[in-house]
């Protein structure tokens, strides 16, 4: 066995092993949510119903759908050796969409807000050329896909 082909397995050996962990984190996320979406149903308080507990129910939510998603890149790469950079800017785009929404206004000041602006512009931009090209990068580096 060569270099290369050790680095690969001991790679592969990591990848699996965070997707695992990845895997236990998200059980346990979702277990949370439907608990605090249960307790919510069940005993249901005026502060609920108060913006600010409906987003923090939000963040959670989309916490999930992050982890599902970093989980769906990580096994695609496990599967054929190669990121999908549409799934990635996608993966920041819900991350970054996450921080908006949680965005406390009383704590946020014009330049937190022109940062993000320039950011949510450079991955909708990014992700529009990734479309439009259709490319991925895998072993070889970029690649087209046709």
């Amino acid at each position: 066995m060569d270099m290369l082909e050790f680095v690969g397995k001991f790679e592969k050996f990591f990848y699996g092993a965070l997707i695992v962990l990845l895997m236990i984190v998200l059980v346990f996320a979702l277990i949370e949510l439907v608990w605090a979406i249960i307790t919510t149903v069940n005993y249901p308080t005026a502060e609920f119903f108060q913006s600010a507990a409906l987003v923090e129910e939000l963040g959670a939510f989309l916490l999930v759908l992050i982890g599902i998603e970093l989980l769906d890149t990580m096994m695609e790469y496990f599967r054929e050796n190669a990121i999908h950079v549409e799934i990635v800017v996608l993966l920041a785009i819900i991350a970054i969409a996450r921080k908006v929404i949680l965005l406390n206004p009383s704590q946020t000041t014009g330049l937190d807000l022109i940062g993000i602006g320039i950011v949510i512009i450079g991955l909708a931009g990014a992700y529009y050329l990734i479309r439009k090209a259709g490319i991925t990068f895998g072993p070889k580096g970029l690649q087209r896909n046709e």
